[in-house]
C-alpha cells in the first residue's frame, strides 16, 4: 500500500467544456512529498456506493510542494469517480489521497524528447514538459486535440514549450502523423505518448515498424475498470468469499470487505495486484493493458484493479 495523505481541495477551475482542474493542498499545510514528470496519485472518492480510488495524472510543477494539481474529464458513462468531481466535489472537502508513483518516468540519458499528447493526455505531458524546460533538455510537444474549445491547458504549454509545440486541431481535419513524426529521429531520441487506446496503439506499431527499440516508445493510459457480471471470488488463504457486483471492481469489494491489497495505478497498467488464479469456474474478462495475450489465455492470472470473472466464483492466491 502507498502512503496517503489527508488533503483539502483548494481549488477547482473549469479548463475546457467537460474539463475541471482541481488544486489539492495538505490539510495540515504541510510541504507535499517531491514527485517527477509523468507522476500519478490516487484519489480515495467517498461515492455513495463506498469508498472509490481513481488515478489521475499530475499536470502541475513538480517543484512546487505547495499543491498538487489534476484536471479531469467528465468521463461519459462513468463509474461516479469523475461524476462525482465535477458535480458534488467543492473546495474545502478534504480526500484520502495516495502519494505519487511514476509509470511514465522521463529517460534521463535520452538526447531528445519527443512528447505527444491526445485529449487529456496532456496532463503527465504538461508535467514532463515543465521539467524538461527547468532542466534545459531538448524536447518538443504534440497535441491533438478534438476542437479549441477543447484544448484543456494549450496555453499553459505553450507558454513551456514556445515554437517547440505543434497543435493538431481535429475539426479542422488535422491530426498527428506517427510516419512523418517517427521516421528519421537521430539515435538518442526517446517518444512519449499519453492519449486513447487507438493513438497508443498506432504510436507503438508504426515506432516498431520504422525501427524503434521498445524501450524508447514510452506510453501511458490508465482504464478504468468497466461494469460486468456480478461474481465471486474466494481468498485461498484466508477462507473469505467476497461478492464482487457488477459495478465494483474486485479489488474494491476486496477492499470493501477489509482486505489489505496491493496496487499502485489501479488502471490495469502496472501490474502491481496481479494475483494467481487458482481456481474459476467462469471464463475471466480481462481488461488490463499489463497482461499478455499468452498470459489471458492461460487462465491463471488476473488483474483485480480493472478485470473480472463472467459470474460464478474465482479462487485467487490472497
Amino acid at each position: 500500500m502507498r502512503p496517503v495523505i489527508e488533503m483539502t481541495i483548494a481549488r477547482t477551475l473549469d479548463v475546457a467544456p467537460g474539463i475541471r482542474e482541481f488544486w489539492l493542498k495538505a490539510a495540515d499545510g504541510s510541504a507535499l512529498p517531491a514527485y517527477s514528470g509523468g507522476s500519478h496519485i490516487v484519489l480515495g472518492l467517498p461515492l455513495p456506493g463506498g469508498l472509490q480510488r481513481n488515478p489521475y495524472s499530475l499536470v502541475g510543477d513538480p517543484a512546487d510542494a505547495s499543491k498538487w494539481r489534476i484536471a479531469v474529464r467528465r468521463q461519459e458513462g462513468s463509474r461516479g469517480g469523475s461524476a462525482w468531481l465535477h458535480d458534488t466535489a467543492a473546495e474545502g472537502m478534504r480526500l484520502q489521497v495516495a502519494v505519487p508513483a511514476n509509470l511514465f518516468p522521463m529517460a534521463r540519458l535520452a538526447r531528445h524528447h519527443v512528447l505527444i499528447a491526445g485529449g487529456i493526455g496532456i496532463t503527465p505531458i504538461l508535467s514532463h514538459a515543465r521539467e524538461m524546460a527547468r532542466l534545459g533538455l531538448s524536447f518538443e510537444v504534440h497535441y491533438a486535440y478534438r476542437a479549441r474549445a477543447f484544448a484543456a491547458l494549450a496555453d499553459e504549454v505553450g507558454a513551456i514549450a514556445g515554437d517547440r509545440l505543434r497543435r493538431y486541431d481535429q475539426s479542422d481535419g488535422e491530426k498527428v502523423d506517427f510516419e512523418a513524426l517517427l521516421a528519421g529521429r537521430p539515435l538518442g531520441t526517446h517518444a512519449y505518448l499519453c492519449g486513447p487506446q487507438p493513438m497508443v496503439e498506432a504510436f507503438h506499431a508504426i515506432g516498431t515498424r520504422l525501427g524503434w527499440p521498445g524501450d524508447r516508445l514510452h506510453s501511458e493510459r490508465f482504464v478504468a475498470p468497466p461494469p460486468g457480471d456480478a461474481f465471486s471470488v474466494r481468498l485461498a488463504r484466508s477462507g473469505l468469499r467476497v461478492e464482487v457486483p457488477p459495478h465494483r471492481s474486485m479489488l474494491e469489494a476486496i477492499e470493501a470487505a477489509g482486505v489489505s491489497a496491493p496496487f499502485m495505478c489501479r488502471g490495469g497498467a502496472c501490474g502491481q495486484c496481479e494475483l494467481e488464479v487458482l481456481e474459476a469456474d467462469s471464463a475471466l474478462q480481462h481488461n488490463d493493458l499489463y497482461l499478455s495475450a499468452e498470459v489471458r489465455a492461460g487462465g491463471r492470472r488476473i488483474m483485480p484493479c480493472v478485470s473480472r470473472a463472467c459470474g460464478g466464483c474465482i479462487t485467487v492466491d490472497l
